[in-house]
Parts: C-alpha cells; sequence; structure tokens
C-alpha cells in the first residue's frame, strides 16, 4: 500500500531495532497502544511480531523509514478490528490518519470485510481524532475491557462499513 506520504508494507528482521525504538521502547507509545515494553532490544520477541498475521510497518515514502506499525488485531466473517501504533517522534505530522485511511481501504476493498472497527482507550483523543478524521464513527464502550499497566482499560470503540467508506465518509 502507498499513501502520497508512507508506505505500508511487509516489517522484515532488518526493522528490528527502528520496532524497538519506535514501539517497544517509547513509553508514551506504552501508554496509547497495548505492547510489551523492552528496556533492550534483546528483550524483543521480535520473531513473535514477524509471524503475526497482517501486521505491516509504516514508513516515510521519501526515506524507507520505519515510524510505526498498523495491523488487524481480531477478526470475523464479515468484520476486522485494526490497530496501529507510531513512535512518538511522528505524532502529530498526519501519519496516523494516512496510514488508517489507507488500511481502512485495503480491509474493505481488497480483505473484503464489510465493517472495520478501531478501539482506544478512552481518553486517548488523539486516537479518537484520527479514526473521525477517517469517516469512523461511535459504535461502542466497553468498560473494564482488560487490565493493562495494572489498571482497568475501558476502550471506546468506532467504526465504518464499507457502503460508509464508499460514499465518501473515509476522504
Amino acid at each position: 500500500m502507498e499513501t502520497e506520504r508512507l508506505i505500508i508494507n511487509e516489517i522484515v528482521e532488518s526493522d528490528k531495532n527502528a520496532y524497538f525504538c519506535n514501539i517497544s521502547h517509547d513509553k508514551k507509545v506504552l501508554e496509547t497502544f497495548v505492547c510489551r515494553y523492552c528496556e533492550t532490544v534483546d528483550e524483543l520477541d521480535f520473531d513473535h511480531i514477524l509471524a503475526l498475521p497482517d501486521i505491516f510497518a509504516v514508513r516515510v515514502r521519501e526515506t524507507g523509514e520505519f515510524i510505526g506499525i498498523i495491523l488487524i488485531c481480531a477478526r470475523g466473517d464479515d468484520w476486522c478490528e485494526i490497530g496501529y501504533g507510531f513512535g512518538s517522534d511522528h505524532w502529530n505530522k498526519g501519519y496516523a490518519t494516512e496510514a488508517v485511511r489507507a488500511f481502512i481501504d485495503h480491509c474493505l476493498n481488497v480483505k473484503n470485510y464489510r465493517k472495520v472497527y478501531a478501539s482506544f482507550f478512552t481518553g486517548n483523543v488523539a486516537s479518537k481524532r484520527v479514526m473521525e478524521k477517517c469517516g469512523m464513527r461511535y459504535d461502542h464502550f466497553v468498560q473494564n475491557e482488560f487490565t493493562y499497566l495494572g489498571q482497568e482499560r475501558d476502550l471506546t470503540y468506532y467504526a465504518i462499513t464499507k457502503e460508509e467508506f464508499e460514499n465518501g465518509f473515509g476522504n
């Protein structure tokens, strides 16, 4: 997948250090994206990451720099849930919105899902805005869905259907 500024493609072994720096070792990311914090790159089980289905690297098109990930984290017969995480150095630049929009298109028009969900920790206004900019709308709220970093976490879910996306909600 390519956008104006990004390439979204397979994660490869040579991405390990960049993944560590932008995801697993970035404590700001840990507050917004479910992942295991690693103090050193040797703690990172990158083989596990490489084995995940439907996980992609997000790279800056101009330089090839790895800045984040996007993935399908749950799925049903006609729906999927996506997740994304970007290194905090790359926040507030529009990269997440650009990547999420392209990935929603991929899920609806290549993977042929009828509906795409995404969720955020309640209070994560930036992730909520990304979803809204991509045409997603509030779907439901789950209180205390799971425990993460020793806290019960509420999740707010947004969604978009294939019809909504095709009718311009995602643009």
